[in-house]
């Protein structure tokens, strides 16, 4: 069969990146699982990965990084276009002129000696029409065998851009490693990503961040939809009805426990079941029905391993016993691997993520205790090992969505749980939501780090138009979701957390529900509805007299003292913040008065 136009472009790309990286070979990945092990073995053969113990982690693999590449490296991540505002003041800036040059001398011949793989991948089900195409080229056989988890991979793709043509050119290399010369570009203009000298999955696996927010994000601006950091989980009721949130929290305040979450034993004679979508992503576009409907485009889990636990996440524990390929964690004498956090007991002695011996109370030369693992080591597993994987998973059309959560890590300022007025008033609640820095964070603790809609690090353009086009959807929605804030890390004066978290979330996703069927009550408050102490099912929890009151209390001269920061965060967007945004923050500066 001759190549039709699409599939011509598609190879003048190839041979163009070729010509530029100088591989020895090119080879196509097609998604089959015979292609898939002949990789595994020449990459343990290469020691690019090791095989862990065949019995207890059956088809698991680990693999390290150079210990200076172990985490997303945001000021050398840039957008790239042709204009400084369509960037914003919130992304790194670079003209793409400058970008391509730049690492096109990096990338030359970076791949002598090594081969160059070609993984057409789709974000979505293959065909759907929330799906997006694209092709990662790539030197890296960790990279490709990622990719294989965490996409939808092989010939169905091709027949995809056979038809239709358009896809996002994606190319990588891991040259020399080198941080002095690494790069992770976005051109939305030219669809095309590139990054060079990294080797951590946040960077090269150019499916996950760069296309399906970076990219994405800046199409849906384009196309009328919206790309957000965001989990998706299905709450079922004893009678069989499901109902689906989307809910964004900054790093570090539990979002993969909540896409999991197992109801708590208080509530398990109501018979509620979950089931999880996505634990980073949604794709969300508005339906025939005026109402928001989401897919989550990835096909896996890229989840941080410190603290994952039987108690923090026991569905987790279960989705990488097997197939799984973990990073940077500590590889103990029977073959398995162990991280802080992690259940059972220490272990008396391993190789550390850096490959050295490790035994417990190890210290460097300034006395800083050496971890097992690294702080950010990962694991990549196949979302259908996951015992609460949701039946909608490949549904072309999504799932619709009925609530839209924010959150935050505040030691007392938000409450538990709170609605915003109107849709208008929640864009707002999701524009201002913050976090304060824990101690394992950098920077000072408890300081207020704004992260809009937790899409800070991951806007793929001016972050004033985000805003604009958050406002815009709602315009055009009949039936929109409601928009709430949770809190799950509100502190009494001895700095112990006032709420149980975990499981227990449910009493308060069981509210947000109510609320949008119209079931339960609410008190107005100056920043929106929170719930009467009656409003949440306690049963089972045994739960301090009046801890509830002050979950749900407001300080009103402290919220005159967030609105301070506010402002000042506003003013950083200059005459790109809508007006509604400001006109939202002067109609809550009276409501405090």
């Amino acid at each position: 069969m001759q190549d039709n136009e699409n599939m011509k472009k598609l190879k003048a790309w190839i041979k163009e990146c070729a010509d530029l990286c100088q591989p020895d070979e090119i080879v196509w990945i097609d998604g089959t699982e015979e292609q898939k092990k002949r990789l595994e073995k020449e990459s343990v053969r290469s020691g690019e990965i090791m095989h862990l113990n065949k019995k207890k982690l059956p088809g698991c693999f680990l693999h390290r990084t150079v210990p200076n590449d172990v985490a997303r490296t945001e000021h050398l991540t840039f957008i790239c276009t042709k204009n400084k505002r369509d960037a914003g003041p919130t992304n790194n800036w670079m003209s793409p002129q400058e970008a391509y040059k730049k690492a096109g001398d990096i990338f030359k011949g970076s791949m002598k000696g090594r081969i160059m793989y070609v993984i057409p991948f789709s974000m979505g089900p293959v065909g759907s029409e929330f799906s997006k195409i694209g092709v990662e080229l790539t030197d890296s056989i960790y990279v490709v065998l990622n990719m294989l988890i965490m996409t939808k991979v092989g010939q169905l793709v091709l027949e995809q851009i056979e038809k239709h043509g358009e896809f996002t050119k994606c190319l990588h290399s891991k040259a020399e490693l080198d941080i002095n010369k690494r790069l992770i570009l976005h051109f939305p203009e030219d669809n095309t990503i590139w990054s060079v000298n990294s080797g951590y999955g946040g960077n090269v696996l150019l499916g996950k961040k760069c296309l399906s927010l970076r990219i994405a994000s800046n199409q849906a601006l384009k196309e009328g939809w919206l790309a957000e950091h965001m989990l998706i989980m299905g709450i079922e009721e004893p009678n069989g009805h499901v109902e689906y949130v989307a809910a964004a929290f900054p790093s570090a305040c539990g979002k993969t426990n909540l896409a999991m979450l197992i109801p708590p034993q208080g509530l398990k004679k109501k018979g509620y079941r979950i089931w999880t979508v996505g634990d980073d992503i949604a794709w969300m576009r508005i339906d025939t029905d005026g109402s928001l409907w989401a897919i989550n485009p990835e096909s896996g889990f890229f989840g941080v391993a410190p603290g994952t636990n039987s108690k923090s996440n026991p569905t987790m524990m279960k989705t990488i016993k097997k197939n799984t390929i973990f990073t940077n964690v500590l590889l103990k004498p029977d073959g398995t691997v162990w991280w802080e956090g992690c259940d059972g007991k220490v272990p008396e002695k391993g190789i550390d993520w850096q490959g050295r011996p490790w035994k417990p109370g190890l210290t460097d030369e300034n006395g800083k205790l050496i971890t097992g693992a690294n702080p950010n080591s990962r694991f990549t597993a196949p979302i259908s090992n996951c015992p609460s994987a949701s039946f909608r998973l490949q549904h072309h059309h999504g799932v619709p969505i009925s609530a839209i959560i924010f959150g935050g890590r505040r030691a007392s300022l938000a409450p538990l749980v709170y609605e915003s007025l109107n849709w208008q008033h929640g864009v707002f609640v999701g524009a201002t939501m913050a976090s304060e820095r824990t101690a394992a964070q950098v920077g000072k603790q408890g300081e207020v780090r704004r992260d809009p809609m937790a899409m800070l690090p991951f806007c793929g353009y001016n972050m004033g138009d985000y805003f604009k086009h958050w406002l815009n959807i709602g315009k055009k929605l009949t039936n929109p979701p409601r928009i709430f804030h949770v809190n799950w890390f509100r502190t009494d004066k001895k700095g112990k957390f006032l709420w149980p978290g975990y499981g227990e979330n449910l009493r308060v996703l069981e509210w947000i529900l109510d609320r949008c069927n119209r079931t339960a009550g609410a008190v107005k408050t100056p920043i929106g509805f929170v719930p009467k102490v009656n409003d949440l099912d306690m049963t089972g929890l045994d739960f301090p007299k009046g801890a509830l009151s002050k979950l749900a209390s407001i300080d009103k001269k402290e919220w005159r003292q967030e609105l301070e920061g506010i402002k000042d965060f506003f003013e950083g967007f200059g005459n790109d913040l809508p007006k509604e945004l400001w006109q939202e923050y002067e109609e809550l500066a009276k409501r405090l008065r």
